[in-house]
């Protein structure tokens, strides 16, 4: 919100009339609207839970509304100690970034062992 309040101030501090008060108004909406669905993870598509199978290079996340999305690890920067980058295999999708105060010690281990290998020390579902 911080940064959309800040594009609204520049919008008022650079144009004029309307257009500027227009502009500025829609900067704040859309930052409102962005935290609502995002930060605060209050949207119907927004992440709470993710399936990991014992085998595989696929994972499920579980949205708010009920569906399911096939996710991957991005390798290389996206798994480290610190977060672990998940990507949709639809192009659709949206991307999920699970850092390390999401899930617990045992939770993030496994994640982490499923993105960078494929597997987890599990036998079926484990988070």
């Amino acid at each position: 919100m911080a940064v959309h309040a800040t594009a609204a101030a520049c919008f008022l501090a650079t144009m004029t009339g309307l257009p500027g008060v227009a502009l500025a108004l829609l900067t704040l909406a859309l930052g409102g609207v962005a935290a609502w669905d995002r930060a605060l993870l209050r949207g119907a598509r927004s992440p709470r839970a993710i399936e990991i199978p014992a085998a595989g290079e696929e994972a499920l996340v579980v949205l708010a509304s009920g569906e399911t999305v096939a996710v991957r690890a991005v390798r290389g920067i996206g798994v480290t100690r610190h977060w672990v980058a998940l990507a949709p295999l639809s192009l659709a999708g949206r991307s999920v970034l699970v850092t390390a105060g999401m899930l617990g010690p045992a939770g993030a281990r496994i994640l982490r062992l499923w993105a960078l290998w494929g597997r987890t020390i599990c036998q079926d579902h484990c988070l």
